[in-house]
């Protein structure tokens, strides 16, 4: 499932919230052409709520965007399934673009593999990290990676949400990885939960920083990096990738 070698971008610069997630799209539609390689993306986003295409359906959508705006994020609608998410400079995103003849057949076991694997890159960095939904977490899924707080078993936070979109020729896998200052991410979400008139427990959002104070986003980085070594083979990236993503 994952690529004999990796190409690596490690994105230094910030397109923009809606360019840095367009940016992923166009990648992954550049399997088509065959000028996209296996490989994985690694960035910092602005501060950014991705909404799910069910959500821009609602009644309060227009009211939870305004939310966001005012508290610095960009309400953004994600063609991905998924509901409501948050995350901002504090938060790591890896997208794995790799093209695929069969893209289809293995698209649930890649939420298992990729998902352990992201699940020891926190690990690596003396997280309790385990998978599993947490009950009243925002964008709830069944593979969601939550920490757990050292001595405080009841405590657990939502660390991880991946979302994977695919194509006849390939298939993407998106994860924001919450890893320092989750207070903005939870009032954020508060406000745009309440607006969605959706329930969920605010104490479900924290950060791999509330648990281990130590953790830093270049260190989750590498550790994401260390944990698919152990899988695959890394290389650097060509830098044109991302200039050819961003004019798409």
């Amino acid at each position: 499932m994952i690529a004999g070698q990796l190409a690596v971008l490690r994105q230094d610069r910030t397109l923009g919230a809606a360019a840095d997630l367009q940016a992923a799209v166009t990648l992954l539609q550049g399997t088509r052409r065959g000028e996209t390689p296996p490989m994985l993306r690694l960035y910092r986003p602005e501060p950014t709520v991705a909404f799910g295409q069910r959500d821009r359906r609602l009644p309060g959508f227009d009211e939870a965007a305004e939310a966001c705006r005012r508290r610095g994020f960009t309400p953004l609608v994600r063609r991905a399934g998924g509901r409501a998410a948050a995350y901002h400079h504090g938060c790591l995103v890896v997208d794995h673009i790799q093209p695929d003849d069969d893209p289809v057949i293995d698209s649930q076991g890649r939420f298992s593999l990729l998902g352990e694997v992201l699940r020891r890159a926190l690990e690596e960095c003396g997280v309790d990290a385990r998978i599993g939904e947490l009950p009243g977490e925002y964008c709830p899924g069944e593979h969601t990676i939550h920490g757990v707080a050292a001595g405080e078993p009841d405590r657990r936070v939502k660390l991880i949400g991946s979302a994977q979109r695919v194509i006849g020729t390939g298939w993407l896998f998106s994860s924001a990885i919450i890893v320092e200052d989750s207070s903005p991410i939870r009032g954020v979400l508060s406000e745009a939960y309440e607006a969605l008139d959706m329930e969920w427990d605010p104490l479900t959002a924290g950060s791999a920083q509330d648990l281990v104070a130590e953790v830093t986003v270049e260190k989750v980085a590498e550790a994401v990096l260390d944990a698919y070594s152990e899988h695959t083979d890394l290389a650097p990236a060509a830098p044109e990738l991302l200039d050819e993503s961003a004019r798409g």
